[in-house]
């Protein structure tokens, strides 16, 4: 009744929507986002773990380690979640038995022996009873470690935010009159003084922090989470969706990037047809996946080709925009590493994705003299040439091998084909 706030959840008996609850005790403030735990409701799941700093994963100790259990463990990883309590619940069903709980454990860090976690803790309870829940259980004299609610309000999970480079998404312009023009939006990661230097990301103009301001007064110093408005020196070309940085920890900007993509539509994803993209307050009228390189099966974690993603799906994805955007990678800064991908003529959210690492389109191809003319081998082979393509890094032979294979052809009774060697890897 708590959780399950509607009808149908309670009619049936399972988790739909994500249910935002909270409570504090005097050592800190909580929120609790209740997800649903079936396959089909996988994209609630991954909308309330995208905001979250530590996962519960709740396992019943009748039936041990399961696929839905899997599935939520690799949707944690992949959305950054590094702390992870392995509550074994319905401890008192199986008489408290230890060997039970060692097993479920065992099998559990097992599986995660992949996965991207710092901490995982286990912790054997009774939800019906609250054994180990708000305080410790005497019915399990054989388990040593903290209660649920001891560990959550005792574990460090403060953001490294303030240890990360200075972010600062422009969500508004602030011109109230002609004497003022400032910038407004949250300070993201990193922190920032009156005085320092700052780089727009995707114009790459530079300038210097004017003053900060803020409804209670100007700060000489803002930093991650603060709200504020900047003045800068110079009238540059500043508007929503610009990404202010400093200029020796600039973030990533490109119009190509690769990317975990959860598609959260009925309508599966098609590649190459346009929709709308946004990361944080950027936004681009016009982007497409260009390639979806593997589908995920998120209960195994096997990569399956796929030309399509359908309903839930994850899926590993290149896209492009149409215009150069600046974002970090997901697992450096969270918030200017995701997006959400939004459709065109509904205007509704249909995807989410998380950036993986940028792409660049390939400037190192040069033309390479060729020993044996055209015009020669037209003329000796009469036949229309091919290509061979010889890649590899530069000084590695590429050149070389094609010319003496080039020349081998020449006398050969084979069609003839053209050779040409590029550098890098590509």
């Amino acid at each position: 009744m708590l959780v399950d706030g509607l009808e149908a959840e309670r009619e049936q008996g399972i988790t739909i929507d994500v249910a935002h609850r909270f409570f504090a005790t005097p050592r800190r403030s909580f929120m609790v986002l209740d997800t649903p735990g079936h396959e089909q409701y996988t994209r609630n799941m991954a909308t309330g773990a995208s905001n979250a700093q530590l996962a519960i994963i709740l396992v019943d100790a009748r039936k041990g380690v399961l696929v839905q259990t899997k599935r939520h463990s690799f949707i944690c990883s992949l959305l950054g979640i590094s702390n992870i309590v392995l509550a074994v619940n319905k401890i008192d069903l199986i008489k408290y038995k230890r060997e039970i709980f060692d097993r479920i454990v065992e099998d559990y860090i097992a599986f995660a022996a992949g996965l991207r976690f710092t901490s995982i803790v286990p912790i054997p309870i009774s939800a019906r009873y609250g054994d180990n829940v708000a305080s410790r259980s005497g019915n399990i004299q054989w388990y040593e470690g903290p209660c649920v609610l001891d560990y959550l309000e005792r574990i460090d999970i403060q953001s490294n935010a303030l240890m990360q480079p200075f972010r600062f998404p422009v969500q508004w312009v602030n011109r109230p009159n002609l004497d003022f023009r400032g910038y407004a939006g949250s300070v993201v990661t990193g922190s920032i003084s009156a005085g320092d230097e700052v780089v727009v990301a995707t114009s790459g103009q530079t300038t210097r922090i004017k003053k900060i301001v803020t409804h209670d007064g100007d700060l000489v110093r803002a930093e991650a989470g603060h709200a504020i408005t900047i003045s800068l020196e110079d009238e540059i070309d500043i508007s929503r969706g610009a990404l202010l940085s400093r200029p020796t920890e600039q973030p990533q900007v490109s119009d190509q990037f690769a990317a975990h993509l959860i598609w959260m539509d009925e309508d599966p994803l098609v590649a190459e047809r346009n929709y709308i993209l946004r990361i944080g307050t950027q936004t681009v009228a016009a982007a497409n996946v260009t390639a979806i390189k593997h589908r995920i099966d998120v209960n195994s974690r096997e990569h399956l080709p796929a030309k399509a993603l359908a309903l839930n799906e994850i899926g590993f994805c290149h896209i492009s925009t149409a215009l150069p955007m600046a974002f970090d990678p997901y697992e450096i800064i969270r918030e200017t590493g995701s997006f959400i991908v939004i459709d065109r003529y509904t205007n509704r959210t249909i995807g989410a994705g998380m950036i993986a690492y940028p792409l660049r389109r390939a400037t190192n191809i040069a033309w390479h003299p060729l020993s044996v003319s055209r015009n020669e081998r037209a003329a000796l082979k009469n036949q229309k040439a091919c290509i061979i393509w010889f890649t590899g890094l530069s000084g590695s032979g590429k050149s070389t091998i094609a010319n003496i294979v080039d020349q081998k052809l020449l006398w050969h009774t084979t069609p003839c084909c053209w050779m040409a060697t590029t550098c890098g890897t590509d």
